[in-house]
């Protein structure tokens, strides 16, 4: 069961990183540092949007319209610490 707990905190992590690569790409393409005609940045791009709509699309739905500003990733990162830090004070359940 250590495995598993191991396994969870680890994909958990990878989560993370996904959404702050995600919201840094985000930021870098708004200031024009990153070009979406890049093949490369628009695959990245893309594809990161079609791993991650699944997490923010509910989140969005429920939260109120900010005009351009866009508080999902915030939600769903708050969201994935939550989730490490109920697994973290239940370590025991998984020894």
């Amino acid at each position: 069961m250590t495995s598993l707990f191991q396994i969870l905190l680890m994909v958990i992590g990878v989560v993370r990183f996904v959404i702050l690569i995600h919201f840094i790409m985000s930021w870098l393409i708004s200031f024009q540092v990153l070009n979406l005609r890049q093949p490369i940045v628009a695959q990245i791009w893309y594809g990161l949007n079609r791993l991650l709509e699944p997490i923010y699309g509910p989140i969005r739905r429920v939260l109120p319209n900010m005009g351009g500003l866009d508080l999902s990733p915030l939600v769903a990162l708050l969201g994935v610490y939550a989730i490490e830090i109920i697994l973290r004070n239940n370590a025991a359940f998984f020894m």
